[in-house]
């Protein structure tokens, strides 16, 4: 059974979204400000749509805090959807009094057709609403209290922007070797990203980025990339080999699926690792005997070895496909009278995957905080942090 649950409700173009995160233990200091950070974050990204000029996103607690703490109780959160006033009659909950335009046509790559078929809807809006990344923004306001109590045992989650389209950077933390020279400290790389229009930590391939977003806006079409999110400072112990359904590189690989657009996870070296030997992928174990501690010399596993965190940063990559709304639209049907005709145009951006990244690292953060209360259990954050504490002084004295 999970420990961290959670739900969220609503459209895209309804009256709000509602989330409800169950089993954040007591004790944890959190306020609506800090939410906003990530909601914010959220909504930045050279590609974003008009949306984003519309919806100042806040979410607002209604249960589970007292005077700032958690209670141990679930808590629920609130964002009102700003564009729901231009959405009243298409989006009623009541029966409306006249017409409203349905949408027949489907877009190839969305939820449209197969959604549509699937709940015997004749109105594909009656899917689309659910099915946008708009309902992202809820997860990433549960995910904002679950990344606060990961930082009270010092766990820091972290992303960048890897690819988007053809244009790469050559940054990634699964190959930098525990010796090599970074330009940056690790803590930093989520601050410098978000001085990147594109979350890019390489400036001349940022550069290369912009311009294939604006070739593509130009074109009307949309590009994807690849995004890497990174967990730092993640205990040895999380996650299990002994079940299919508790190995934690599964349960990472579903919950980054469930984003919308997402079509590839990797961890650690991922897919090229296929193509080398052994001797290359694996990371050599070594103990410190002056510090009486293991270490490794690279990364390349992404600090996940059988399914268990072995305490090197847990790396995950993610791959985005282009957004499925373009203004160029590709052929389809008409569900209604099954003739040809161009697929439905729906608001949406040219590139999200800067944001995707945002929404990666809030992802990571829920499925981590779930592990850890697996690892550590108890019902408040002073009991939890006695017994991690505990554990942490038991793995620094074995040799």
């Amino acid at each position: 059974m999970a420990h961290i649950r959670y739900l969220t409700a609503g459209e895209s173009h309804g009256q709000a979204l509602v989330g409800i995160l169950e089993g954040m233990p007591a004790g944890l200091e959190i306020c609506e400000e800090e939410i906003a950070r990530d909601l914010q974050r959220r909504q930045m990204g050279h590609g974003r749509g008009g949306r984003m000029k519309i919806e100042k996103d806040w979410a607002q607690i209604l249960t589970g805090v007292r005077f700032g703490q958690t209670l141990g109780s679930p808590v629920a959160l609130l964002i009102e959807n700003k564009d729901w006033k231009n959405w009243t009659t298409k989006m009623s909950v009541a029966p409306v009094s006249h017409s409203v335009k349905e949408v027949v046509v489907p877009r190839p790559g969305h939820a449209d057709y197969a959604g549509a078929i699937k709940y015997g809807h004749g109105d594909i809006r009656n899917v689309l609403e659910r099915a946008s990344a708009r309902e992202t923004a809820m997860r990433v306001a549960l995910a904002a209290i679950a990344r606060k109590f990961l930082a009270a045992f010092s766990i820091k989650i972290i992303s960048h922007v890897l690819r988007i389209h053809n244009a790469s950077s050559g940054f990634s933390v699964a190959r930098l070797g525990t010796k090599d020279q970074a330009p940056f400290s690790l803590d930093e790389i989520s601050e410098l990203a978000d001085r990147s229009n594109v979350r890019c930590l390489d400036e001349a391939a940022a550069e290369r980025m912009v311009a294939r977003i604006d070739e593509a806006k130009k074109n009307r079409d949309t590009v994807g990339g690849v995004f890497e999110v990174v967990a730092l400072n993640v205990p040895v112990g999380l996650g299990s080999h002994v079940h299919w359904d508790r190995k934690l590189d599964a349960r990472i690989g579903e919950a980054m699926m469930s984003i919308p657009a997402m079509k590839g996870v990797e961890i650690g070296l991922g897919f090229e690792a296929a193509g080398m030997v052994g001797s290359d992928v694996h990371d050599p174990i070594h103990f410190d005997q002056q510090t009486h501690t293991y270490y490794r010399s690279r990364n390349h596993a992404g600090g996940l070895e059988g399914g268990i965190t072995n305490g090197m940063p847990l790396v995950v990559r993610v791959a985005m496909k282009p957004i499925s709304t373009l203004l160029k639209p590709l052929d389809s049907v008409n569900m209604q009278t099954h003739e040809k005709t161009a697929a439905h145009i729906e608001r949406s951006d040219v590139c999200a995957v800067p944001a995707a990244s945002i929404i990666g690292e809030s992802i990571l953060s829920l499925v981590l905080a779930d592990a850890f209360l697996e690892k550590f259990g108890g019902d408040s954050v002073a009991e939890i942090r006695e017994r991690h504490e505990a554990w942490q002084a038991n793995v620094a004295g074995k040799k």
